[in-house]
């Protein structure tokens, strides 16, 4: 017997000790869209955004990396700030 049949998909990812990384792929998926998605509404290119951010370009293509989830949280501010927006993080329930 199965013993996952049942279960959500998030209580399998946490018995198996993978939820955490899981979500942090999500997230980092998700703003690496965001920002491309901002990029290309203000016709920046790499270079340009790299510039505002005052960092390298290779450190911004980690940024827009999807599948690499490291990325700092002053990275983060950064490009925020150089697209015009605030960066904001919670902790939800």
């Amino acid at each position: 017997m199965n013993r996952h049949i049942g279960s959500n998909f998030d209580d399998f990812l946490e018995e198996e000790g993978l939820l955490a990384e899981a979500e942090a792929v999500a997230a980092k998926r998700v703003i690496a869209f965001q920002i491309k998605r901002l990029m290309k509404e203000q016709k920046l290119t790499k270079v340009e955004l790299a510039r505002r951010m005052k960092t390298s370009r290779s450190a911004l293509g980690r940024l827009l990396d999807p599948t690499n989830p490291s990325v700092t949280l002053l990275t983060l501010e950064r490009a925020a700030r150089a697209l015009g927006r605030r960066l904001r993080i919670e902790l939800a329930s």
